[in-house]
């Protein structure tokens, strides 16, 4: 069963967080903690990740927007701002597209609208080929260092290594899967909600040709860029991110 944190104080409409590649509901901790003295704050584990590692994993971005579509309308939920990370920020991209009359504003933080990430650290498949090969306690060592400029020294590297205990090497690789497997590129066009998009000028998993190519597709966007952040913003420059979210949804 997969899990979900909701707080119920706030004005205005909802405010959805979709975590990335390996992440956690609990890698938005220093989010829900400014944000929710504004919004109400939802934000889901995807299936095998973090709070809901017992849960069957996906292996496809339009599965996992429709899990996170189907959460929101459990909660009985019509309109929401949405803000997706990395691999979020895909599904958030899908969501827009199975339903983005429903979404008041969106953020497409750290992220890119084709599945291959050209420019990428290293490929997907090559992940995947390591991920196999070494074992999910090297690749889970690995990966995240590379989302910070100070690496696994940033005082907030913590809530990564939190995020990967209970993940197994089937999610990891299902979730590469998914993220290669898909390209939402053409549907940028058809994205008329008003759009921030976030990125960090150190990120090596996303680099500016993904988000610029996000900013000239999407009409109604504008493009925020952190200095000497790397893939993690959020984590390295938390309160001017906090800051950020909240002047652009009020």
């Amino acid at each position: 069963m997969s899990k979900i944190y909701i707080n119920d104080t706030g004005q205005g409409f909802p405010l959805v967080l979709v975590h990335g590649y390996l992440g956690s509901s609990e890698m938005w901790c220093l989010q829900r903690d400014y944000l929710s003295n504004f919004f109400r704050v939802i934000s889901p584990a995807l299936p095998g990740f973090g709070e809901s590692h017992e849960a069957q994993s996906l292996d496809s971005i339009n599965d996992m927007a429709k899990f996170v579509i189907n959460i929101i309308d459990e909660k009985k939920i019509n309109k929401f701002n949405l803000l997706g990370h990395s691999m979020g920020g895909m599904i958030v991209q899908e969501i827009a597209k199975l339903a983005g009359d429903r979404i008041n504003k969106l953020i497409c933080f750290a992220t890119g609208s084709i599945g291959e990430i050209p420019g990428r650290f290293e490929p997907i498949d090559e992940t995947r080929r390591r991920l196999k090969e070494e074992g999910a306690d090297i690749s889970f060592s690995r990966v995240p260092k590379k989302w910070f400029v100070k690496g696994d020294k940033d005082k907030n590297y913590y809530l990564c290594s939190n995020a990967v205990q209970n993940v197994s090497s089937e999610t990891a690789d299902n979730a590469l899967k998914a993220m290669k497997n898909w390209s939402g590129i053409d549907n940028l066009k058809n994205i008329k909600n008003e759009t921030l998009i976030v990125w960090g000028d150190k990120d090596t998993s996303y680099n500016f040709d993904q988000v610029d190519t996000l900013n000239k597709n999407i009409k109604n966007s504008k493009l925020e860029i952190f200095k000497n952040c790397a893939h993690n913003v959020h984590l390295e420059e938390t309160d001017k991110f906090n800051k950020l979210i909240k002047n652009f949804i009020i």
